[in-house]
């Protein structure tokens, strides 16, 4: 990626900057995090069983723990290590626990953590080849994230996305007794793929229907399937949709009273449970309000 500074129609370069320690990249992180992730900070070199973890957050969609690592140097193994943390939350469970409920002063219950969503992050200027292709699983729950500084006080983050066509990474276990063999139990990556299977053409249809239309809004949203249902984001959450077999629930990330809707097509579930975030959902079985409802889902962004 260039970054150009405008001087009166000419254009110039950032020179990029080298974080000096690990530890600039940790700090920076850390007092931006929820900002950077939607994550919650819950301890800083958060040390289990003789090992050290950067950063150890907890991603409240997902209600799962999230370790963050930072690397300055190149000279380490991500799907080794990452696997390796993965192991060791899923066999210490209740030393998380204790963490979170001592650091946020809340009583958080085993049960109310999806363990199956943990994932590790890592943060690193920069990433080989190697590093992105080992990783390159659509259900390994590790993820790169590049981190660069420029001259003027830029910032640019960057995850890097798994390919289309990353394999999946049971075609390459060959021992069910390694570590990563049992992370692969416990711990699921969900997909696009998943979510639409078993789902009729007309469904699938809709769903692309809808899905290029909430892309074509603003650029560079972020489509993140979960457990029950596919999150579109820019910087933060901004719809989510639950496919159905019959058609299509939507919800809007606003809160109560935030949402302008003259025609009143919207149904308010701030006060009944439901799957995905914000008070308002609509169900859709076809696109005949499609452009309206974009304009409801913009007032998100």
């Amino acid at each position: 990626m260039q970054l150009f500074k405008n001087n009166k129609q000419s254009l110039s370069t950032l020179q990029e900057l080298n974080f000096k320690l690990e530890k600039d990249i940790q700090k920076l992180f850390e007092q931006n995090l929820e900002l950077i992730s939607n994550l919650k900070l819950i301890k800083s070199e958060f040390t289990i069983k003789n090992n050290r973890i950067d950063t150890l957050g907890f991603d409240e969609e997902s209600k799962a723990f999230v370790i963050i690592e930072y690397k300055r140097n190149q000279n380490y193994s991500v799907v080794d290590q990452g696997v390796s943390y993965l192991n060791l939350m899923l066999e210490y469970k209740a030393d998380f626990i204790v963490e979170y409920n001592e650091t946020q002063k809340e009583n958080l219950k085993r049960n109310d953590v999806d363990w199956s969503q943990s994932k590790v992050i890592f943060v690193s200027p920069s990433f080989t080849d190697f590093q992105k292709q080992s990783s390159n699983f659509k259900d390994l729950a590790i993820e790169l994230w590049e981190i660069k500084q420029f001259e003027n006080d830029v910032i640019v983050i960057n995850p890097i996305k798994k390919s289309k066509s990353a394999p999946s990474i049971k075609q390459v276990q060959q021992n069910d007794d390694s570590e990563i063999s049992k992370v692969v139990k416990e711990i699921k990556v969900y997909t696009e793929e998943e979510h639409l299977e078993g789902k009729s053409d007309d469904i699938i249809e809709l769903y692309e229907a809808y899905k290029i239309a909430i892309n074509n809004l603003v650029p560079d949203i972020d489509v993140e399937p979960k457990k029950l249902y596919v999150a579109f984001k820019k910087n933060k959450n901004i719809v989510d949709i639950v496919i159905l077999k019959n058609g299509l629930k939507i919800f809007i990330n606003l809160k109560k009273g935030e949402l302008d809707d003259p025609k009143k097509i919207m149904r308010d579930v701030s006060k009944i449970g439901h799957w995905g975030n914000g008070d308002y959902d609509i169900m859709v079985s076809n696109t005949e309000n499609l452009e309206y409802i974009m304009s409801l889902i913009k007032q998100a962004l």
